[in-house]
């Protein structure tokens, strides 16, 4: 098992919960219905990449590099992907020029999820 994974996962675990609970009780009368549809797909795709980092935290045996690199990639991916979908949904509240911004990088999120995919493939190909 691999320490650095779990505690990353956990404490990313955690802020799924908090925002999966902030989006479902205070959020409701904040935002319109389409924001709160955001808020919840960035929720959903934050609780799919923890539990990855949770496999590979089990899957980690020799501290492999593509391991590693998935660990980063889908650590990197929910902090751009679901952060900027959260981002998005609070600025909705009071729109500013940064939301021009924040919209690019959602995308960005989501490859880094799908580049983590394949690394974490790469690495169970090559496993011996």
């Amino acid at each position: 098992m691999n320490k650095k994974i779990v505690v990353t996962a956990a404490i990313l675990g955690m802020v799924a919960v908090i925002t999966g609970a902030f989006g479902a009780h205070a959020l409701k009368e904040l935002v319109t219905p389409k924001y709160l549809q955001t808020w919840g797909t960035a929720v959903q795709y934050h609780f799919y990449h923890v539990f990855a980092l949770l496999f590979l935290a089990v899957l980690n045996r020799s501290s492999s590099k593509l391991i590693n690199t998935s660990y980063w990639l889908f650590t990197l991916g929910i902090l751009l992907f679901s952060g900027s979908l959260y981002a998005l949904t609070l600025l909705s509240i009071h729109p500013s020029g940064v939301m021009s911004i924040l919209g690019p990088i959602t995308p960005l999120g989501g490859v880094l999820f799908i580049v983590g995919w394949f690394t974490l493939a790469l690495a169970a190909w090559k496993e011996k």
